[in-house]
């Protein structure tokens, strides 16, 4: 009891300062009348506003301060009436402590906004085609073990003719998160769904579902290089090893700098052996691009190496299978300690558009991945470059996360944004959404590494190239007059029907048939 007391005092005896308020207690019959519920609502809202997001309130304190304490029961009242007023400004009870004092109840009671300062880390996954990718996301996200037949590819395969052929045939998205629980999806058709685990989690993790097929390569490298990735996952299937897309997708990922996780997948279907044999071609294939493999065995293991994952040094190696649901739980205790690696929240706002969308009621529909920055409803931003260059003035109408509408989105965040100002025609995939109107640039200068080419690179030579969510024809110009597979060099490239938004520091990967290379931009000529 002493401690207790101890701590209550250090709280009380602060004061109301922000973000803090003393309740004795709080009735459902009188506090959620409309006009009582509206000024607690008002109240909260003004208390999270003040403290970043953060509120406490110390129940069983009298409004001067006086311990008083309450009866078990009005306890538990009070905390259902702070869940109803959370709910309704969009925040919610994350944390409760009860002290036991002279007979007395008191409790803390911790209110968080749901998404201000929400930690949101993205993951892509790749692989081979059957090699169980959705599968396994389904399962992490839900909880719930797959049939043998894919059941839980259905949390991402939602379109008919992909749950038909239990093929991805385009990028998918899907969250779960964690509080003091785990927060997982229940309906994967539900949109409310996706709301209430965005709601209700204090970290996120979204998952961007990549297609495994070779010949639907660019929506992989799309996958990849649009979204601001934290990680990379890549799945390799047990029953069928490590194939030569395996080997292709690690080198997007490696390529891209992304932090790489191996699952090793459809443990269920093979023996021991196989496994091991399975596990040995990933640590081969690793060291050869300079990763350090390491198996986790079990949960606990992870607090030894999650800083070196993050770091991209060591490459952590997962056994696993959504049927017997082995490893599921390492996952859980990987994505819920993972740091948020891509954070410029204090740049100014920048999105790179991947998808629009024209929805009734509400108008034109951006949405990708925030790339800098905050952006809040109202806000007036700068829509392209057009063909020509130019960048025009738009509003943010609103703002959805999963489905969940929110007042404001930041780096990280996966969001479509409505705005007002502009026709769905209008905006093309490659354009972005900025507080201020970027440069247009039609030509730089890049360091490029040639993965593969049947024969020469040279002056003329016209990839498909993509840089964050632009996919684009360019021509080539070496520095020397030819390249090879296996070479660096620099080239001035040029794209060759309109300008986009790039600058240097940005990564790129080109592709022309078979041959396929990764780059980095080094300066912008115009």
């Amino acid at each position: 009891m002493g401690a207790e007391l101890e701590k209550l005092r250090a709280i009380t005896g602060s004061g109301e300062g922000a973000g803090l308020e003393f309740k004795e207690f709080l009735t459902r019959e009188t506090h959620l009348k409309a006009e009582r519920r509206q000024t607690l609502a008002c109240q909260m809202k003004y208390n999270l506003l003040q403290a970043n997001g953060r509120a406490q309130y110390i129940i069983g304190i009298t409004d001067s301060g006086y311990l008083k304490g309450i009866s078990k029961q009005q306890l538990n009242e009070s905390v259902s009436v702070l869940h109803t007023i959370a709910d309704d400004i969009g925040a919610h009870v994350n944390s409760k402590e009860e002290c036991f004092v002279n007979g007395r109840y008191v409790g803390i009671i911790g209110v968080r906004d749901t998404l201000l300062e929400k930690d949101h880390i993205l993951v892509g996954t790749a692989g081979h085609v059957d090699h169980g990718k959705s599968t396994l996301v389904g399962t992490i996200v839900s909880g719930v073990a797959d049939d043998g037949s894919g059941k839980t590819r259905l949390y991402l395969d939602v379109k008919p003719h992909e749950i038909e052929r239990g093929l991805s045939a385009d990028i998918s998205y899907v969250v779960y998160g964690f509080n003091e629980d785990i927060i997982r999806l229940k309906n994967p058709l539900s949109k409310k769904e996706r709301a209430r685990v965005v709601q209700k989690s204090e970290k996120l993790v979204s998952f961007v579902d990549t297609v495994g097929h070779e010949p639907w390569l660019r929506t992989t490298i799309r996958g990849i290089v649009g979204p601001k990735l934290d990680y990379g996952l890549l799945v390799i299937a047990a029953d069928d090893g490590v194939t030569h897309v395996t080997k292709e997708h690690l080198g997007i990922l490696l390529a891209m700098e992304l932090p790489t996780i191996v699952a090793v997948t459809k443990i269920d279907k093979v023996t021991e052996s196989r496994v091991r044999e399975v596990e040995s071609q990933v640590r081969e294939i690793l060291g050869i691009v300079g990763r350090v493999p390491y198996r986790l065995k079990e949960a606990a293991s992870i607090e030894k190496v999650y800083d070196k994952i993050g770091q991209g040094t060591v490459v952590p190696i997962v056994r696993t299978s959504p049927v017997t649901m082995a490893g599921i739980d390492i996952f859980d205790e990987l994505f819920k300690r993972l740091p948020k690696r891509n954070i410029s929240r204090n740049e100014d706002f920048e999105i790179y558009i991947d998808r629009v969308y024209q929805i009734s009621g509400v108008g034109s529909v951006a949405s990708g991945t925030v790339k800098s920055g905050v952006v809040s409803v109202g806000d007036l931003l700068c829509l392209g470059p057009a063909k020509n260059g130019t960048f025009r003035q738009v509003k943010v109408q609103s703002i959805e996360m999963h489905h969940c509408s929110v007042d404001k989105a930041s780096a990280g965040d996966i969001v479509g944004i409505a705005i007002r100002g502009v026709k769905p025609h209008e905006i093309e995939r490659g354009m972005v959404l900025a507080t201020n109107a970027p440069d247009a640039i039609r030509e730089f200068l890049s360091e490029v590494y040639v993965l593969h080419h049947p024969t020469r690179i040279g002056h003329g030579y016209e990839p498909v190239i993509h840089i964050e969510t632009i996919s684009e024809s360019v021509t080539f110009d070496p520095e020397r007059e030819f390249m090879m597979a296996g070479e660096y060099g620099k080239v001035t490239v040029r794209f060759k029907y309109r300008p986009y938004h790039v600058y240097a520091g940005q990564k790129f990967i080109f592709r022309e048939g078979k041959s396929k290379g990764v780059g980095k931009i080094l300066s912008v000529l115009n």
